[in-house]
């Protein structure tokens, strides 16, 4: 989702919950919300956030802190979700069920993602990568390589 078009529902759906259109919702809501948005969270999480957001223990929180308490959740779930698709694209690659992909593999795939990068290009990524030189890159090393953390 775009940061503009996660922005629109978030102040939607804010609105919705602002019945009296003062500008704030009750924080107590937020839970129902993150339901409603199909997000998966932690009652304890969510709650210690509202305390820190709602310094002023209003039990109410306006837009900015709503929008700032729900991204949290909301990005908690694109990770898990990316996380989840890399784990499946390295299972398709890792036929055999070893734990790893040669690096002749990995050159295939990179090649497939950027037909721009030449063998000079490839070889220096798979140095980067396979830092043991052992031929093989393992999951852990291919999410580094992917997500660069």
């Amino acid at each position: 989702m775009e940061d503009d078009e996660k922005t629109a529902m978030l102040r939607k759906t804010f609105q919705m919950f602002d019945q009296g259109k003062q500008g704030f919702i009750d924080a107590n809501k937020i839970s129902t919300i993150l339901n409603t948005l199909g997000q998966n969270f932690d009652e304890i999480e969510l709650q210690a956030i509202i305390e820190q957001t709602d310094e002023k223990g209003t039990g109410k929180v306006n837009y900015d802190q709503f929008a700032d308490i729900v991204t949290h959740f909301l990005e908690d779930e694109d990770a898990e979700a990316m996380l989840k698709e890399l784990k499946e694209a390295f299972r398709l690659y890792d036929k055999e069920g070893n734990g790893y992909i040669t690096t002749g593999t990995l050159r295939e795939i990179l090649g497939a993602l950027d037909d721009k990068l030449g063998p000079d290009d490839l070889d220096g990524i798979i140095a980067e990568i396979d830092t043991d030189g052992s031929g093989t890159v393992d999951f852990d090393e291919f999410m580094e390589m992917m997500t660069g953390e």
